[in-house]
This record gives structure tokens, sequence and C-alpha cells, in this order.
């Protein structure tokens, strides 16, 4: 098996992985980030992160913190595909340019942005799909602009209403610039931290004899270090993604952060910061653990 093919079947196993672990916290953040803004004097439909599951559970049961799982899921292999294909392809060319020497935590930087750029295209469309399923929910009943009216059964139903009623194919990309702008520096940021945080676990540029507790550790992490660097990019994608197609709230992204900013403060662009961080940790150290495991078995 090829080196191309390793990444690709890794990578689809450690993404399944990293999926099944954090989605719960995933729609949790997305409820959190798309409620409408309270009126003067009234309350937030959640109170916060535990009042959000707990309502989220008596609402529609467990299965309510898997909404939207479906589509990220059917997308999963493609996704990691190219995530973990791309980055791997780029490992492969500073390796050659480099004569073959271990690669430094700014090469890795410089790979994962490519990868990043690479995967916003599929990220676009697979995020929309999810957050409108998740936030549907948490606009129920608002007249915040967004897409309450609309109720989706399930991820077809969303993809079909999206082309039907928002512009054609075209509609399943909305949000993509604020994707390529968390995708790129957010994936930047993590495949540089993971580097040098194995290299630093390994004491050297050797990090082959990592045990699984270490790379636990350099993954969750890494992960960790993504939200950190993006996350108010992530809440101007996931508003721009739920708000309605005929009257939109925002213009763009800009426009969206800056009323973010006006209603809300800098507080705004860090609803859902909590579940996000959460998430982040056990959720990437199951993604790397299980991707590097399953590499090594393929050699």
């Amino acid at each position: 098996m090829g080196d191309l093919a390793k990444d690709l079947f890794s990578g689809t196993i450690g993404g399944a992985a990293q999926l099944i672990v954090g989605h719960p916290f995933d729609t949790i953040k997305v409820k959190l980030q798309s409620q409408p803004v309270p009126l003067p004097g009234q309350f937030s439909k959640y109170s916060g992160a535990i009042d959000a599951v707990r309502q989220t559970i008596a609402a529609e049961g467990p299965r309510g913190l898997y909404k939207g799982m479906g589509a990220p899921l059917a997308t999963v292999a493609a996704f990691n595909a190219v995530l973990f294909s791309v980055r791997g392809q780029m490992e492969a060319l500073f390796r050659s340019q480099s004569g073959g020497a271990s690669l430094t935590p700014r090469d890795q930087i410089f790979c994962g942005a490519g990868a990043g750029l690479a995967v916003s295209f599929l990220a676009c469309p697979t995020e929309l799909i999810k957050c409108r399923l998740q936030a549907q929910s948490a606009l129920a009943g608002s007249n915040s602009g967004g897409v309450a009216l609309v109720k989706y059964g399930g991820p077809m139903e969303v993809a079909r209403h999206v082309i039907r009623s928002e512009g054609g194919i075209r509609g399943l990309f909305k949000g993509l610039i604020p994707t390529l702008a968390r995708e790129v520096p957010g994936n930047a940021v993590t495949f540089g931290v993971y580097e040098a945080l194995k290299q630093y676990l390994a004491g050297g540029s050797d990090t082959s004899s990592l045990g699984q507790g270490s790379l636990m550790v350099a993954g969750g992490l890494a992960g960790a270090s993504f939200w950190l660097s993006v996350y108010p990019t992530d809440v101007v994608k996931s508003l721009i993604q739920v708000d309605d197609f005929r009257n939109p709230k925002y213009s763009g992204s800009i426009d969206a952060f800056k009323k973010i900013l006006k209603a809300q403060g800098i507080k705004g662009l860090y609803r859902g910061f909590g579940p996000a961080m959460a998430r982040s940790i056990p959720a990437n150290a199951t993604c790397f653990l299980v991707y590097e495991v399953t590499r090594s078995a393929l050699t």
C-alpha cells in the first residue's frame, strides 16, 4: 500500500473516531452560537452549555446530541482523505527538498495550511448542512431572521431545500470565505503544534517511539490550539450558514463580525467556546492516536 493510500485510510478511521467522540459537544457549540440574541429584559434560550444539554435531551432525547452527524459522517472519508493526503503529499515535497531530513514544526505549519485550503471546499457544504440541523431547535419560535421556519428531517432534506430555494449548488457553499479563514490558519496551527509537542515529548526530531499517551497529549493540545486560534471565525461562519436566504441579517463575513461586536461585544464572538474546547481535546486526542496507530500498522 502506497503512502497516499495509507494516509487516506488512516485519516478516514481517525476522522470517524473523532466525530463519534466529539459530535455531542459540537451540537451544543452550534446551539449556543446560533441562539437568538434576547430582547431587553428577556433571557437567552440557553443559559449555558449545561442548560443546552439539559434542554436538548429533554426535548429530543440523547439522539438530539447527535443531530446533524449524518452529513459529516457520510463525508468523513472524503474530508479526511483530502486533509491527510494533501498533508502527506506536502510532507513528501518538503522531505525531498531537505534531503530526507525530519520535518520541523515550521514545515508542518505549511503542510497544515495547504491541507486546510484543500479541505475547505468539502467542509463548507458539510458544515452548512450540519449547522442547519443542529441550530433549528435553538432558532425555533424566534423572529431572529434565521431558518427557524424551515424544519429539516435530515441531511438530504437540507441539501434539497438549499439547492431548490437558495441558489442551486452554490447555495451549499454559503460561508466558504469564513470556512477558508478557519481551516487554513487553524490547520496550520494544529499540525505545527502537534509536531512541536511530539518532538518536545520525544526529546528530539525522532518521534517514532512515542507511546500512545504522548500521542494523545500532543493530539489533544493540538486540537485545542485550533479553536484558540480561529474560534471567532467559526462563530461568524455558523451564523452566516444558518442565516435566512431571503431576508438575511448579514451581508457577509465582515458585516456579521461588526454586528456581533456591536450587539454583544467580544463575548459574542466566543459563544459556545466552552463546548468547543471541551470537545477538541478528547476528540483530537482520539483522532491523532487512531491515525498514528493505524498508519503504523500499515507500514
